[in-house]
């Protein structure tokens, strides 16, 4: 029938019908686009809080609403996650396993969130991941370092896609034999819990493969957020190493820096900050010069002139006025992983909406930029991914931190190969 020869009523007629077939349509479109909803995990309270769990925190609200704009540089220059929107909801990390397990739970039994994104303690990601499997829940680790996550297990639903600890610490072994070829002794003070008892026996392991005979003066071990360490520093300094290596971080690495200075632990004595960079961002910085710093990876002052980085520090410098940190980098790192391994998914699905297992395929091996370079997912079976790293020493300057002397690692040089336990590597010399 033609609108224009019909009567009156059946005009009301066709018009009722055609407005019913829109509204049909409207609301078919509605499903469509129904938003994902990511769980984000971070610590919002607490002494992690200030120097990671904030600014990663911001990172996922900058990211997710410029994805949601379409503002971010290519390859992510479309909307949201194929085109739905991505709504965040945030929990706080503050508190212990158990009640990050709990929180998880709540998360995905009562807030129905379709992904989970988080976890800076090494402890926290190690108790989640299980929990994540028997879920069936897809999770992101995006900042945890323990290299034991996939090197103990093997999980379907879990993905960290950013580099592990190992490479940290064997990066900063190599950089202070390179600086120091006749080194003779040294020293660490790490926290006593997955994430410092890894980075030291990787740390250590390095000198002695590389250098053997090099003497371990002394290993201190205070329990996370001990925040005074007056007896470790006292030990450190009678043990009179020629380097001093800490993986510490958050408020426990603030408190050390703090304690330490005055009692002149850092005039003497080499010291490697491997996620010191952190620490570099609070005003009137007291970091001395001479330091070695790491941010664990090649992210925030160490993240290489690419689209993707000069997007994110000029979008993180607008929004809050202050330069991106590596926990920053981490966190888009991983929601843009997400972005492209949910497209790759969708786009072998015709278009359509990809199940969380084909998301998961398209995951596994999967090779991203990010504004921290290329990120290769290669370790773990595919969950686990690989860059190189750059560490650089610190020039203090009233407070203001600049770096000297930066030195870039490959990945083969400082990762484990696939199937190869971290500490079996360095054991075995590092070779690949």
């Amino acid at each position: 029938m033609s609108i224009l020869s019909a009567t009156p009523r059946k005009l009301t007629l066709a018009l009722t019908l055609a407005t019913a077939g829109l509204l049909s349509g409207t609301t078919a479109l509605a499903e469509e686009v129904k938003p994902i909803k990511i769980g984000v995990v971070t610590f919002l309270s607490g002494a992690a809080s200030g120097p990671f769990g904030v600014p990663a925190k911001n990172a996922a609200e900058l990211t997710a609403a410029q994805l949601n704009e379409g503002k971010v540089p290519a390859p992510y220059n479309t909307k949201g996650l194929g085109g739905a929107p991505i709504e965040l909801v945030f929990i706080d990390e503050n508190g212990g396993t158990a009640k990050q397990v709990s929180e998880y739970r709540n998360l995905v039994q009562q807030q129905n969130v379709d992904i989970v994104v988080g976890y800076i303690s090494s402890g926290d990601c190690l108790a989640v991941a299980p929990v994540a499997e028997e879920l069936k829940k897809l999770t992101l680790i995006f900042d945890c370092g323990t290299p034991r996550l996939f090197e103990d297990a093997s999980y379907k639903y879990v993905f960290r896609p950013v580099a592990h600890a190992t490479m940290d610490n064997v990066a900063a072994a190599r950089f202070v034999l390179e600086r120091n070829p006749e080194l003779k002794s040294y020293a660490g003070i790490n926290q006593n819990y997955a994430w410092g008892q890894d980075a030291w026996h990787d740390f250590e392991g390095t000198l002695q493969a590389l250098k053997p005979g090099v003497e371990a003066k002394t290993s201190q071990m205070p329990k996370l957020g001990a925040g005074q360490y007056n007896a470790e520093i006292s030990s450190l300094m009678a043990a009179r190493p020629e380097v001093i290596h800490s993986s510490f971080w958050g408020g426990d690495l603030e408190g050390f820096v703090v304690q330490a200075l005055p009692r002149g632990l850092f005039r003497n004595t080499l010291t490697v900050l491997t996620a010191g960079e952190t620490a570099t961002h609070r005003a009137n910085n007291q970091i001395p010069t001479g330091t070695i710093i790491g941010a664990r990876g090649p992210h925030a002052a160490f993240a290489p002139d690419n689209e993707l980085n000069r997007w994110l520090r000029a979008s993180y410098r607008e929004q809050f006025n202050a330069d991106p940190s590596y926990p920053s980098y981490k966190m888009t790192q991983t929601l843009l992983g997400l972005k492209a391994a949910y497209e790759k998914a969708q786009a072998a699905n015709d278009g359509k909406t990809p199940s969380t297992e084909q998301v998961i395929s398209a995951f596994e091996h999967l090779t991203f930029e990010s504004p921290s370079g290329d990120v290769s997912m290669s370790l773990g079976k595919g969950h686990q991914a690989v860059q190189g790293t750059t560490l650089g020493v610190v020039k203090n300057d009233k407070g203001v931190i600049s770096y000297t002397d930066l030195r870039h690692f490959k990945p083969e040089e400082v990762t484990p190969p696939e199937g190869v336990k971290s500490i079996d590597w360095i054991k075995g010399g590092l070779k690949h």
